[in-house]
């Protein structure tokens, strides 16, 4: 079977299979830009860009993290890194991961679309005012993601007596992918939540509102997967814990063997500051903050607006730009690794050329 191109907006991507935005710094522009020149999606995440090229885009530095969310959302950053992906891919289409908890939304869209972003995905939320930041970039496709056919139906509706616009595509995500999840704990365990139980209802609630093209993701591996996705009705797929496995992944090479040394029973959902679980690798920082023996936590970066200035982070026990961006600069002490629960599968890194061989053309 070979695949169809999948459009979004204007936009065709020769191989539909998107690569999942990753933060902090794990999907940037040798990630991203490598992705699109291979014909998927590559997907630039636009959390922490203070951080990139040893944080010389960062404005002020308090203890060597970038202070606020003007620096740690550093428009300087996102461009410089939008721009070294662009050398990589030229003009294939390049996207980038916004997430709607951030504080500075809609700053950060409209930094993407001056920074000549072709498309924006954003999860973490009902982002029900997203075209609002977009004015102005009519060509600049916007794509939510969703885990419910009730919540495609919401942004539909308002979209579209708002902003008289739908949706360029969906991403609906089940409880497997790494990172953030749309679910609570326990609602994530539910069957009627799992991936290949929720990709029909979201396609069937797309195909109301037109030709809204579906792209599923979470816990997706190989070509096996990505035919059964599209067997449900799935025009693409998102992907990101995989492209961890490559050379040109962005993250630090001790962030990589984390995924590579980890086991099954290492990866399982955690709290998190942001109000909704992650799914990650279990290490040394997991341990630690379960005894209440985490690292200070101060709130530098002010990188959420569910955290609540810190608050919630103290709830929880560490505060998830610190240690994302430690991940990042691969502190395997103080770190925070997310995966999906198939990142224990990863053995070996292999380019991203190789990858999306694999992928579209089986193992």
């Amino acid at each position: 079977m070979s695949f169809k191109p999948l459009k979004i907006g204007k936009y065709e991507i020769e191989k539909p299979i998107v690569q999942g935005g990753m933060g902090v710094g794990i999907s940037w522009d040798q990630l991203a830009g490598n992705v699109s020149k291979e014909g998927g999606l590559g997907v630039i995440s636009a959390v922490g860009t203070g951080y990139y090229e040893n944080k010389k885009y960062a404005k002020k530095l308090v203890a060597d993290r970038p202070l606020s969310e003007e620096s740690f959302y550093s428009k300087e950053g996102f461009e410089a890194i939008i721009k070294n992906a662009r050398k990589i891919c030229g003009d294939k289409p390049l996207a980038a991961n916004i997430l709607y908890a951030i504080n500075d939304y809609g700053r950060v869209v409209r930094d993407a679309c001056e920074a000549g972003i072709d498309i924006i995905i954003t999860g973490a939320g009902l982002p029900t005012n997203m075209p609002e930041f977009t004015e102005g970039y009519p060509d600049v496709a916007l794509v939510p993601i969703v885990s419910s056919p009730k919540a495609l139906k919401i942004i539909c509706k308002r979209w579209q007596k708002r902003y008289n616009r739908l949706p360029d595509a969906v991403v609906v995500e089940g409880p497997k992918s790494g990172g953030h999840q749309g679910f609570t704990y326990e609602q994530c365990k539910l069957e009627e939540n799992q991936l290949e139980n929720i990709v029909g209802p979201v396609v069937e609630e797309a195909a109301t509102w037109g030709d809204i093209p579906v792209i599923a993701a979470g816990g997706i591996w190989d070509k096996n997967d990505i035919e059964e996705m599209f067997s449900l009705g799935a025009r693409g797929v998102q992907m990101g814990t995989r492209f961890i496995g490559t050379h040109e992944c962005d993250a630090h090479d001790n962030l990589k063997q984390v995924l590579i040394n980890a086991k099954k029973e290492d990866i399982e959902l955690m709290k998190s500051p942001v109000g909704y679980p992650a799914q990650g690798v279990r290490t040394n920082l997991t341990n630690i903050v379960e005894k209440r023996e985490g690292p200070a936590i101060k709130c530098i970066s002010n990188c959420v607006a569910p955290c609540n200035r810190g608050e919630e982070a103290k709830a929880v026990g560490f505060c998830i730009a610190d240690r994302l961006s430690d991940a990042y600069l691969g502190d395997l002490e103080n770190g925070l690794f997310f995966s999906g629960t198939n990142g224990y599968k990863l053995d070996k890194l292999i380019s991203v050329k190789e990858l999306m061989d694999k992928l579209t053309q089986g193992e």
